[in-house]
């Protein structure tokens, strides 16, 4: 199944932690900010201060607005976001403190519960294959409205911007095999004033 999510059928979400709302994108059947094996969200920081606990949860947050945080976690590791893109990885059971470089950051977020899911993050800015290695489930989010999907079997779609593809792995990319799918991010035409 491929499925494109529109903004308007994501949720907004209290924080677990009560100092924010999180706008979550897709979340695992049944689930809920309590108990979940994977969710996909995309939060506003804006102000320093500690991160909910998802003890169980491994985290990835990916930086797509804004000048930069610094997540400080309890187990001595510090994590920069400083560019557009950069990625930091941790366990959800540290004591997270974030603080902004400059002003407030959005921010996408993937959380797995680690007993049962592996997730992996790659950011990508231009033309690539990339190929989906016995993936169950398969999500890309369009950052800028310029993205088009296609695969070896044909399916091309266009990702508008703000939008999310779901790729389950009973489509016909079957991804229990090997295969590629293209993401295409097209150049952007300066308009001339």
């Amino acid at each position: 199944m491929i499925k494109i999510i529109p903004p308007n059928e994501f949720k907004q979400i209290p924080w677990k932690n009560g100092h924010g709302v999180t706008t979550e994108l897709a979340i695992n059947k049944g689930g809920s900010v309590q108990n979940f094996d994977w969710r996909l969200s995309i939060a506003s920081v804006l102000e320093n201060g500690v991160f909910s606990d998802f003890s169980g949860y491994m985290r990835q947050l990916v930086l797509i607005k804004g000048n930069g945080i610094s997540l400080s976690h309890s187990n001595n590791k510090v994590d920069r976001l400083e560019k557009l893109l950069d990625v930091a990885t941790f366990d959800g059971a540290n004591t997270t403190i974030g603080s902004l470089h400059d002003g407030p950051i959005k921010d996408f977020n993937i959380m797995t519960k680690t007993s049962k899911f592996i997730s992996t993050v790659e950011t990508i800015v231009e033309k690539k294959s990339l190929v989906l290695k016995r993936s169950l489930l398969c999500f890309i989010y369009g950052l800028q409205n310029n993205t088009t999907i296609t695969s070896q079997e044909g399916m091309k779609k266009n990702l508008p911007q703000g939008s999310l593809m779901q790729i389950n792995n009973n489509d016909r990319l079957r991804l229990t095999s090997e295969k590629a799918i293209i993401i295409t991010i097209k150049e952007r035409k300066n308009k001339e004033k």
